[in-house]
């Protein structure tokens, strides 16, 4: 009896699992034919709609252009210039900036030209900045004598089987006279790169000097006073082995300077 009780169970559940799988059939067919139903239901509704009003759709969603993303990018700059950290700068610090801006950008082009803008003591630096680059001139086109000199022996030996041309070489050799070419040449290298930093600095200065000019104006009123005046001091002298102490005062100079 308990065993056809047990073979009765596992035939209830065999026939229990049987159902529930063709209800999942039944409901998995049932929704894609609901889907298939909505797609050709959502279709004919934008055949019928207006192209006006799906043109607009299809906009919302369509990719962004080059020109629009270049159109937005330079709003986005536009915007960092008038504003810093979210905050709308002023008009004094807009201006300020148009001039190191302006200031920078002429000793780029022109060197002198921005310490020209900013006044001051130009007069005194635009003879060193143009005194530095006529001296890397100088010192660029000896080097560029020096390398062309060794380079022109180095040809001509090797042109005609090891015989000398240039009778300021003539007691060179052969490997003497390359060291001697690689050393013009890196000097030469060395000038051109030392030539343009100098050009930079005076970029730099130009910029530096416009923005603790217009910035942090300390005057030009500035008073120093120099006068003798009397220090506190304390004694601490020793007589035998008694120490006196106290207080006093020593002879000094007070200087007094003011900035306006």
């Amino acid at each position: 009896m308990r065993y056809k009780f047990i073979l009765f169970l596992i035939v209830v559940a065999t026939f229990s699992i049987h159902a529930q799988e063709r209800d999942t059939i039944t409901k998995a067919i049932d929704t894609t034919a609901i889907d298939t139903v909505m797609t050709k239901v959502a279709l004919q509704d934008s055949a019928d709609m207006p192209q006006d009003t799906l043109g607009n759709v299809q906009d919302s969603v369509r990719k962004e252009t080059r020109k629009e993303r270049r159109a937005r990018e330079k709003a986005e700059k536009e915007r960092e210039k008038y504003y810093y950290k979210d905050i709308k700068k002023d008009s004094t610090r807009l201006e300020i900036e148009h001039l190191s801006r302006t200031a920078w950008k002429r000793s780029l082009i022109l060197p002198g030209w921005g310490q020209y803008t900013n006044k001051g003591l130009w007069w005194v630096k635009v003879p060193i900045i143009y005194g530095g680059l006529v001296t890397g001139y100088v010192v660029f086109d000896y080097w560029q004598w020096y390398y062309k000199k060794f380079l022109d022996e180095l040809d001509y030996r090797i042109k005609y089987n090891d015989e000398p041309n240039d009778p300021d070489l003539i007691n060179w050799g052969t490997q003497g006279l390359v060291q001697q070419k690689d050393y013009g040449r890196r000097n030469r290298d060395l000038t051109i790169l030392i030539t343009a930093g100098f050009w930079g600095l005076n970029v730099v200065e130009a910029y530096v000097d416009s923005m603790l000019k217009y910035r942090w104006n300390i005057g030009s009123d500035m008073t120093m006073k120099i006068r003798p005046t009397l220090m506190p001091s304390m004694n601490t002298a020793l007589v035998g082995s008694h120490a006196l102490g106290g207080f006093g005062v020593t002879p000094g100079i007070k200087l007094t300077m003011n900035l306006k």
